[in-house]
């Protein structure tokens, strides 16, 4: 007979990682920042960082939510990059 261990430990990560999934589910938060201020720029994806710590920080332990949290905050920098990136060039488009 064979003796399966760690379904214990598997099951209470896939647990907190659902968990900290709903955490994440909804509005994050709202932030705003000047397209033409690399400063600004980068205040704002700290501030979404923190957001998401601050919502996920009983969970940065677990082998299955960290990458999650690390994808889901490197998405939300792409995504303030490219906003800005847009508002670049709408504004050039305007003038």
């Amino acid at each position: 007979m064979i003796k399966i261990t760690g379904l214990d430990k598997l099951q209470r990560e896939v647990n907190e990682a659902q968990r900290a999934l709903s955490e994440l589910d909804g509005q994050l938060g709202t932030v705003n920042f000047d397209p033409h201020d690399p400063s600004s720029i980068e205040s704002a994806i700290q501030l979404v960082n923190q957001m998401v710590d601050q919502r996920t920080a009983q969970y940065t332990s677990n082998p299955i939510v960290a990458p999650l949290i690390d994808q889901m905050k490197e998405a939300y920098r792409e995504s303030i990059i490219a906003k800005a990136a847009a508002a670049r060039l709408e504004s050039k488009e305007d003038n």
